[in-house]
Protein backbone atom coordinates (compact mmCIF):
# COMPACT_ATOMS: atom_id res chain seq x y z
CA UNK A 1 0.00 0.00 0.00
CA UNK A 2 2.93 2.19 0.58
CA UNK A 3 3.78 2.42 -2.95
CA UNK A 4 0.50 2.40 -4.46
CA UNK A 5 0.42 5.87 -6.02
CA UNK A 6 3.76 5.27 -7.45
CA UNK A 7 1.99 2.36 -8.92
CA UNK A 8 -1.05 4.58 -10.25
CA UNK A 9 1.53 6.97 -11.56
CA UNK A 10 3.39 4.17 -13.72
CA UNK A 11 -0.03 3.11 -15.02
CA UNK A 12 -0.86 6.50 -16.20
CA UNK A 13 2.47 7.00 -17.37
CA UNK A 14 2.26 3.90 -19.74
CA UNK A 15 -1.33 4.38 -20.63
CA UNK A 16 -0.07 8.56 -22.10
CA UNK A 17 3.37 8.02 -22.96
CA UNK A 18 2.87 5.30 -25.89
CA UNK A 19 0.41 7.57 -28.25
CA UNK A 20 1.28 10.91 -26.77
CA UNK A 21 0.29 13.56 -29.61
CA UNK A 22 -1.65 11.40 -31.49
CA UNK A 23 -5.54 12.16 -32.18
CA UNK A 24 -6.55 9.48 -30.25
CA UNK A 25 -4.63 8.91 -27.61
CA UNK A 26 -4.95 5.88 -25.00
CA UNK A 27 -7.73 4.88 -27.69
CA UNK A 28 -5.08 3.53 -29.52
CA UNK A 29 -4.72 0.35 -27.36
CA UNK A 30 -7.82 -0.67 -27.79
CA UNK A 31 -8.25 0.07 -32.00
CA UNK A 32 -4.89 -1.70 -32.65
CA UNK A 33 -5.83 -5.20 -31.14
CA UNK A 34 -9.10 -4.82 -32.99
CA UNK A 35 -7.27 -4.17 -36.49
CA UNK A 36 -5.30 -6.83 -35.59
CA UNK A 37 -7.96 -9.20 -35.19
CA UNK A 38 -10.02 -7.96 -38.12
CA UNK A 39 -6.91 -9.00 -40.01
CA UNK A 40 -7.13 -12.38 -38.15
CA UNK A 41 -10.33 -12.94 -38.95
CA UNK A 42 -10.46 -11.72 -42.82
CA UNK A 43 -7.66 -14.31 -43.07
CA UNK A 44 -8.61 -17.43 -41.22
CA UNK A 45 -12.80 -16.56 -41.22
CA UNK A 46 -12.84 -15.38 -44.99
CA UNK A 47 -10.02 -16.54 -47.32
CA UNK A 48 -9.37 -19.57 -45.00
CA UNK A 49 -12.32 -20.60 -44.05
CA UNK A 50 -12.95 -21.47 -40.34
CA UNK A 51 -14.16 -25.21 -38.88
CA UNK A 52 -17.97 -25.74 -40.26
CA UNK A 53 -18.69 -27.08 -36.91
CA UNK A 54 -18.58 -23.88 -35.04
CA UNK A 55 -21.71 -21.36 -35.87
CA UNK A 56 -20.58 -17.35 -35.27
CA UNK A 57 -17.39 -18.09 -36.84
CA UNK A 58 -16.02 -14.23 -35.69
CA UNK A 59 -17.39 -14.33 -32.45
CA UNK A 60 -15.55 -18.16 -31.83
CA UNK A 61 -12.44 -16.38 -33.07
CA UNK A 62 -12.83 -13.22 -31.12
CA UNK A 63 -12.94 -14.63 -28.08
CA UNK A 64 -9.65 -16.31 -28.69
CA UNK A 65 -7.68 -13.76 -29.60
CA UNK A 66 -8.48 -11.22 -27.40
CA UNK A 67 -6.55 -13.88 -25.01
CA UNK A 68 -3.88 -14.39 -26.84
CA UNK A 69 -3.35 -10.92 -27.80
CA UNK A 70 -3.32 -9.72 -23.85
CA UNK A 71 -1.38 -12.37 -22.95
CA UNK A 72 1.51 -11.86 -26.20
CA UNK A 73 1.58 -8.50 -26.08
CA UNK A 74 1.66 -8.27 -22.01
CA UNK A 75 4.91 -10.01 -21.70
CA UNK A 76 6.31 -8.77 -24.86
CA UNK A 77 5.95 -5.23 -23.58
CA UNK A 78 6.93 -6.55 -20.14
CA UNK A 79 10.21 -7.94 -21.10
CA UNK A 80 12.47 -4.46 -21.96
CA UNK A 81 10.35 -2.59 -19.09
CA UNK A 82 13.21 -2.73 -16.67
CA UNK A 83 15.80 -1.40 -18.85
CA UNK A 84 13.43 1.24 -19.77
CA UNK A 85 12.87 2.00 -16.31
CA UNK A 86 16.92 2.17 -15.14
CA UNK A 87 17.41 5.50 -15.07
CA UNK A 88 14.29 4.99 -12.03
CA UNK A 89 15.93 1.76 -10.44
CA UNK A 90 19.04 3.62 -9.76
CA UNK A 91 18.00 6.32 -8.41
CA UNK A 92 14.95 5.46 -6.04
CA UNK A 93 14.18 2.83 -3.71
CA UNK A 94 10.52 1.21 -4.31
CA UNK A 95 9.59 -2.53 -4.87
CA UNK A 96 10.97 -3.18 -8.66
CA UNK A 97 8.09 -5.45 -9.20
CA UNK A 98 5.75 -2.50 -9.64
CA UNK A 99 7.48 -1.91 -12.88
CA UNK A 100 6.71 -4.95 -14.91
CA UNK A 101 3.35 -5.17 -12.84
CA UNK A 102 2.30 -1.74 -14.43
CA UNK A 103 3.14 -2.33 -17.76
CA UNK A 104 0.72 -5.62 -17.35
CA UNK A 105 -1.69 -3.51 -15.65
CA UNK A 106 -2.04 -1.31 -18.72
CA UNK A 107 -2.99 -4.29 -21.12
CA UNK A 108 -5.17 -5.49 -19.01
CA UNK A 109 -7.07 -2.47 -18.72
CA UNK A 110 -7.28 -2.63 -22.80
CA UNK A 111 -8.08 -6.33 -22.57
CA UNK A 112 -10.76 -5.35 -20.21
CA UNK A 113 -12.19 -3.33 -23.15
CA UNK A 114 -12.25 -5.15 -25.72
CA UNK A 115 -13.62 -8.34 -23.43
CA UNK A 116 -16.38 -5.25 -22.43
CA UNK A 117 -17.29 -4.60 -26.26
CA UNK A 118 -16.45 -8.63 -27.51
CA UNK A 119 -18.50 -10.59 -24.38
CA UNK A 120 -22.19 -8.70 -25.08
CA UNK A 121 -22.20 -9.13 -28.04
CA UNK A 122 -21.08 -12.67 -28.26
CA UNK A 123 -23.63 -13.04 -25.44
CA UNK A 124 -26.42 -11.58 -27.25
CA UNK A 125 -25.97 -13.26 -30.24
CA UNK A 126 -25.08 -16.83 -29.18
CA UNK A 127 -27.59 -16.68 -25.96
CA UNK A 128 -24.94 -17.63 -23.69
CA UNK A 129 -26.35 -15.56 -20.94
CA UNK A 130 -26.34 -17.59 -17.46
CA UNK A 131 -24.92 -18.99 -14.46
CA UNK A 132 -21.97 -19.29 -16.34
CA UNK A 133 -20.70 -16.01 -16.61
CA UNK A 134 -20.22 -15.79 -12.53
CA UNK A 135 -17.15 -17.76 -12.78
CA UNK A 136 -15.62 -15.27 -15.94
CA UNK A 137 -14.04 -12.83 -13.37
CA UNK A 138 -12.39 -15.88 -11.33
CA UNK A 139 -10.82 -16.97 -14.68
CA UNK A 140 -9.71 -13.51 -16.08
CA UNK A 141 -7.87 -13.13 -12.38
CA UNK A 142 -6.18 -15.90 -12.66
CA UNK A 143 -5.22 -14.97 -16.64
CA UNK A 144 -3.78 -11.59 -15.00
CA UNK A 145 -1.93 -13.75 -12.11
CA UNK A 146 -0.63 -15.68 -14.94
CA UNK A 147 0.61 -13.17 -17.29
CA UNK A 148 2.23 -11.36 -14.13
CA UNK A 149 4.17 -14.13 -13.21
CA UNK A 150 5.61 -14.91 -17.14
CA UNK A 151 6.15 -10.48 -16.78
CA UNK A 152 8.11 -11.15 -13.78
CA UNK A 153 10.26 -13.85 -15.13
CA UNK A 154 11.11 -12.43 -18.83
CA UNK A 155 11.70 -8.94 -17.10
CA UNK A 156 14.16 -10.02 -14.95
CA UNK A 157 16.32 -12.08 -17.60
CA UNK A 158 16.13 -9.61 -19.99
CA UNK A 159 17.72 -7.39 -17.57
CA UNK A 160 20.66 -9.93 -17.34
CA UNK A 161 20.51 -11.22 -20.43
CA UNK A 162 19.39 -8.62 -23.89
CA UNK A 163 18.61 -11.73 -25.91
CA UNK A 164 15.45 -12.82 -24.03
CA UNK A 165 13.01 -10.17 -25.98
CA UNK A 166 14.07 -11.33 -29.09
CA UNK A 167 14.04 -14.95 -28.91
CA UNK A 168 10.52 -14.47 -26.84
CA UNK A 169 9.19 -12.43 -29.83
CA UNK A 170 10.50 -15.11 -32.14
CA UNK A 171 8.97 -18.01 -30.27
CA UNK A 172 5.47 -16.53 -29.99
CA UNK A 173 4.94 -16.43 -33.71
CA UNK A 174 4.38 -20.56 -33.81
CA UNK A 175 3.07 -20.83 -30.54
CA UNK A 176 0.45 -18.48 -31.65
CA UNK A 177 -0.16 -20.94 -34.75
CA UNK A 178 -0.17 -24.03 -32.79
CA UNK A 179 -2.71 -22.54 -29.65
CA UNK A 180 -6.13 -22.69 -30.51
CA UNK A 181 -7.51 -19.73 -31.32
CA UNK A 182 -8.64 -20.51 -35.06
CA UNK A 183 -9.73 -24.15 -34.01
CA UNK A 184 -10.51 -26.21 -31.40
CA UNK A 185 -7.70 -28.58 -29.98
CA UNK A 186 -9.87 -31.71 -31.91
CA UNK A 187 -10.58 -30.36 -35.02
CA UNK A 188 -6.61 -29.44 -35.82
CA UNK A 189 -5.47 -30.74 -38.86
CA UNK A 190 -4.15 -34.27 -37.93
CA UNK A 191 -5.70 -34.92 -34.64
CA UNK A 192 -7.68 -37.91 -36.42
CA UNK A 193 -3.77 -39.49 -37.03
CA UNK A 194 -2.42 -38.75 -34.05
CA UNK A 195 -4.96 -39.05 -30.76
CA UNK A 196 -2.64 -37.76 -28.13
CA UNK A 197 -1.98 -34.37 -30.49
CA UNK A 198 -5.23 -33.21 -28.81
CA UNK A 199 -3.71 -33.18 -24.84
CA UNK A 200 -0.18 -31.61 -26.47
CA UNK A 201 -2.26 -28.91 -27.34
CA UNK A 202 -4.16 -28.29 -24.53
CA UNK A 203 -2.55 -29.27 -21.62
CA UNK A 204 1.00 -28.93 -23.25
CA UNK A 205 0.45 -25.21 -24.12
CA UNK A 206 -0.20 -23.04 -20.89
CA UNK A 207 -2.02 -20.41 -22.66
CA UNK A 208 -4.88 -22.81 -24.27
CA UNK A 209 -6.93 -23.12 -21.26
CA UNK A 210 -7.31 -19.96 -20.48
CA UNK A 211 -8.56 -19.58 -24.06
CA UNK A 212 -10.68 -22.53 -23.57
CA UNK A 213 -12.31 -21.39 -20.52
CA UNK A 214 -12.64 -17.68 -21.90
CA UNK A 215 -14.81 -19.41 -24.76
CA UNK A 216 -16.58 -21.91 -22.77
CA UNK A 217 -18.23 -18.76 -20.78
CA UNK A 218 -18.83 -16.74 -23.64
CA UNK A 219 -19.29 -18.25 -26.75
CA UNK A 220 -20.53 -21.96 -25.22
CA UNK A 221 -22.39 -20.36 -22.11
CA UNK A 222 -20.82 -23.05 -20.23
CA UNK A 223 -18.48 -22.90 -16.65
CA UNK A 224 -14.76 -24.61 -17.71
CA UNK A 225 -14.70 -28.49 -16.93
CA UNK A 226 -12.96 -29.37 -13.48
CA UNK A 227 -9.98 -30.49 -15.23
CA UNK A 228 -10.00 -26.95 -17.45
CA UNK A 229 -10.35 -25.18 -13.74
CA UNK A 230 -7.73 -27.29 -12.18
CA UNK A 231 -4.90 -26.89 -14.56
CA UNK A 232 -5.33 -22.89 -14.78
CA UNK A 233 -5.19 -22.83 -11.18
CA UNK A 234 -2.16 -24.76 -11.07
CA UNK A 235 -0.44 -22.69 -13.70
CA UNK A 236 -1.20 -19.33 -12.38
CA UNK A 237 0.20 -20.52 -9.04
CA UNK A 238 3.40 -22.22 -10.87
CA UNK A 239 3.75 -19.07 -13.35
CA UNK A 240 3.47 -16.37 -9.92
CA UNK A 241 5.74 -18.39 -7.37
CA UNK A 242 8.87 -19.22 -10.06
CA UNK A 243 7.96 -15.67 -11.58
CA UNK A 244 8.45 -13.78 -8.24
CA UNK A 245 11.14 -16.44 -6.69
CA UNK A 246 13.12 -15.47 -9.95
CA UNK A 247 12.63 -12.09 -9.63
CA UNK A 248 13.28 -11.92 -5.97
CA UNK A 249 17.11 -13.96 -6.27
CA UNK A 250 18.02 -11.66 -9.55
CA UNK A 251 17.30 -8.03 -8.28
CA UNK A 252 19.86 -7.55 -6.12
CA UNK A 253 22.47 -6.31 -8.78
CA UNK A 254 19.55 -4.79 -11.08
CA UNK A 255 21.22 -1.16 -10.55
CA UNK A 256 24.46 -3.03 -11.71
CA UNK A 257 23.49 -4.65 -14.83
CA UNK A 258 20.50 -1.63 -16.42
Amino acid sequence: MAYRYLFEQMVRRELRQKYRGSALGVLWYVINPLVLMGAYYLMFGVIFKGPPSEPNYPLFLLVGLVVWVFFSQAVLSAAPSLLEHGALVRKARFPRETIPASVVTVHLVTFLALIALIAPLTIAIRGTAGVALLVLPLILACLFAFVLGCALAVSILHAYFRDVAPILSAVLLPWFFVTPIFFRPTDFPGEDKLPWLDDVLRWGNPIAPFIEAVRDVLYDGEAPGVGTALYIVAVTALALVVGRALFRRLEGELAVVL
